[in-house]
């Protein structure tokens, strides 16, 4: 999921709009859409972004497109509009975005909500500010330099006299609205709320149990509905008997839905509809079906990394091509150092079950949604009902996580296919069975290392081959670029080697795959880094050293893949690994009977170090504390950047111990969380969290942690055992 990193103002509208207690005064602004997970160009660009309002009792509200799934946006972007806009936290009200992708940019991912509103926000803030103040020197008949805004209000400096905004809107309103290019943004020295802790203004309601999620949903007349689907990909119904599941108490209908390819991928299957989740459930577990396998049954695992093997021992496409590989290679006299690094598929497993709630009527639709696209949904649905979007209306919802699993068009598809036939408003869940065989996962993986190193053991070749089930082959089977979101974090590996070549190939496979947190760097980050510390170890160097030394020089490295990014700088890179080791102890010595593991990575503008402590007994790793430092540019809350960077440790720590979908026959073997397993909370290291001082925009922060603590964690394992482990999920027996 990539960002573009410069963000501009396209169009500006100003008007005067009715609000509870009289007039607002709102602000529109535009951000040029870009997809995060996509990163394609939308074929219209919005004419607004975002909206601010100020009523007359001094109240601010954002309205957000962005969707909250426990990543702190509702709170975060308030905190940028009210600082610019000069307005006490407590005056600060957040509203949900309709769904409407002729205004709003609603995607949700690649880490980029912050970055992506930072800027537009301020400019329409400052924009707000500007006109408050050229309406009170008008009230004053006084020079506009003489007045500063302060606590949602304005101020005449000499004579100390203040007006409120609520009494400056309706004269405010009156005027033209600023170039948003041109208006001078609040020194950022000045900011007195971006940079604090401030509590998260979702908390509250999900303690005391107020809050709504997508399964909270309840509307009237409403009926409950869930799937059976084929558990080979890209299998059918042959046939089917409902006799027994329709004598279920509260089943009301069994019906057939197909499978939908356009923007969807769903399996298709046999819905069965009743009054109650429970009654739909019993009705499937009586519900006979037989199955046409399709043209899949006979992939698995086994076959896909025997492709994997196959492809790797041939040449790749060509995506990075520095120097002379071959040649250096050619001469090596035997100095070679040779690693294969294995990746499974990998599950998204959201706490909250996936469940899409859609009340179809001739003229219109209404869809409730735990959605990171609402867009995305609104389409779906809009397409199976036959109606046009816009006289589709999308709820989002608060959602138990997201991952990337949210992001896609499946569940509002089956959604809106079954209560378009039952008729009624429903409700489709999908159980913990449903969602984890059908879902969309991390790709796998296979990557072939080959390096050398010189007399004085720095690195003078690096090759690597990569071999995954690719996103966009699966997304778009007739595209030119399949590696798009595969390679990065490889392509534009950072370290200073001078003869540098890497190759990309994909096998077919029918095993849907999406983004998945981090998308591609949860791979890269880990199999780069583990294979620079088994280089660090065969030049007998300090891996923390090694790594510095290679990134010296203060370097811009291009990613080849998207070179609209922003480069990657390796002095910030260094200066972030060089904040952990500092935080870490590094300069001391191990403790006795512990291994330490280092690893830093680039990932959605980014720079991540972690230093992971492990122990090894019976075999059993046990992690013991982890010291993550992080450059992300300016923070706007730190306890969120804590938050998130927390969050994605354990996600990954999850992943890089537990985490393996296996496919036999076509089909995922783990069903639910007792094959799928989850870090337990005795199992959680502590954690600590660095934060490197910058005044650069934001960047993101919901996926960097992901992509290094696997690398970190095993280096730390061959420190304290002196075993490499080149497979995920760690198996040390």
């Amino acid at each position: 999921m990539k960002n573009n990193s410069a963000t501009q103002i396209s169009r500006r509208h100003f008007l005067a709009a009715s609000a509870t207690g009289g007039a607002a005064l709102v602000i529109g602004f535009y951000l040029p859409w870009q997809s995060s997970a996509q990163n394609q160009e939308k074929p219209t660009p919005n004419p607004f972004n975002a909206w601010i309002k100020i009523d007359r009792q001094n109240q601010v509200t954002l309205i957000v497109a962005k969707s909250e799934m426990g990543q702190g946006i509702m709170t975060a972007l308030p905190m940028i509009l009210a600082d610019e806009l000069e307005v006490p936290w407590a005056n600060v009200r957040i509203e949900q975005a309709p769904t409407d992708s002729k205004i709003y940019d609603h995607g949700t991912g690649g880490s980029g909500s912050v970055l992506d509103s930072y800027l537009p926000l301020r400019q329409a803030a400052a924009a707000a500010r500007e006109m408050l103040i050229m309406a009170a020197a008008q009230t004053w008949s006084v020079s506009t330099g003489t007045c500063r805004a302060e606590r949602a209000g304005v101020i005449h400096g000499p004579r100390k006299t203040r007006l409120d905004y609520s009494e400056l809107i309706e004269s405010a309103a009156k005027l033209p609205v600023p170039d948003l290019k041109k208006v001078t943004l609040k020194n950022a020295n000045d900011f007195n709320i971006v940079g604090k802790s401030i509590p998260r203004a979702d908390i509250p309601a999900k303690v005391n149990g107020a809050a709504k999620f997508g399964i909270d949903v309840r509307v009237p007349g409403m009926l409950f509905a869930v799937i059976a689907r084929c558990p080979t990909f890209g299998g059918k119904v042959a046939k089917f008997d409902d006799t027994k599941a329709k004598a279920v108490a509260g089943v009301k209908q069994v019906f057939e839905i197909p499978p939908v390819a356009a923007g969807a991928f769903t399996a298709g299957g046999v819905a069965v509809v009743a009054d109650s989740t429970w009654s739909a459930m019993q009705g499937r577990d009586a519900l006979k079906v037989e199955w046409d396998r399709g043209p899949n049954v006979d992939e698995s695992s086994k076959s896909i990394r025997d492709q994997f093997v196959a492809l790797t021992d041939k040449p790749g496409k060509v995506i990075r091509n520095n120097g002379d590989v071959s040649k250096v290679f050619s001469t090596a006299n035997g100095n070679k150092i040779e690693a294969i690094y294995e990746l499974p598929f990998l599950a998204h497993a959201t706490m909250e079950p996936m469940n899409c709630t859609v009340d179809i009527r001739p003229d219109r639709a209404e869809v409730w949604a735990p959605t990171q696209a609402p867009d995305w949904a609104q389409g779906q649905v809009a397409r199976i009902a036959g109606l046009k979007p816009e006289q589709v209306a999308v709820h989002t919802t608060l959602m138990g996580g997201g991952f990337g699993r949210r992001y896609q068009g499946d569940f509002p598809t089956e959604a809106a296919q079954v209560a378009k036939q039952a008729g009624k408003p429903v409700m489709l869940l999908w159980t913990r069975e449903d969602d984890m065989t059908h879902d969309f996962y991390r790709p796998a993986a296979y990557h072939k290392f080959e390096a050398t190193l010189d007399a004085n053991g720095k690195p003078e070749a690096w090759r690597h081959h990569l071999t995954t089930t690719s996103i966009r082959a699966f997304w778009n089977p007739k595209g030119t670029k399949p590696e798009q979101q595969e390679v990065g974090g490889a392509a534009d590996m950072p370290y200073a080697i001078p003869n540098v070549r890497v190759e990309y190939s994909n096998p077919p496979s029918q095993v849907p795959v999406a983004w998945w947190r981090s998308v591609e760097h949860s791979i890269n980050g880990f199999v780069v880094e583990s294979f620079v510390d088994e280089l660090a170890a065969a030049a007998k160097k300090d891996p923390l050293e090694f790594r510095l030394e290679l990134l010296n020089g203060g370097r811009d490295i291009a990613d080849p893949m998207w070179p609209e990014n922003v480069h990657m700088k390796t002095d910030r890179l260094a200066k972030t690994l060089t904040l952990a080791s500092e935080k870490f102890g590094w300069a001391s010595p191990p403790r006795k009977g512990f291994g330490r593991g280092v690893a830093c990575h680039f990932s959605f503008n980014t720079y991540i170090a972690q230093i992971a402590e492990v122990s090894v007994t019976n075999n059993k790793p046990r992690i013991h504390r982890v010291v993550c430092a992080v450059d992300c540019g300016r923070v706007i809350n730190p306890d969120g950047v804590k938050a998130q960077l927390e969050s994605g440790i354990v996600y990954g720590l999850t992943a890089a111990l537990k985490g393996e979908i296996t496919v036999d026959k076509g089909a995922v073997q783990q069903t639910n969380f007792d094959q799928y397993l989850m870090l337990r909370i005795n199992e959680m290291p502590k954690v600590e969290i660095y934060i490197v001082p910058s005044d650069e925009p934001p960047t993101g922060v919901g996926e960097p942690a992901t992509a290094v603590i696997a690398a970190a964690v095993t280096n730390a394992i061959f420190n304290a055992t002196g075993k490499r482990v080149r497979r995920l999920p760690i198996n040390l027996a």
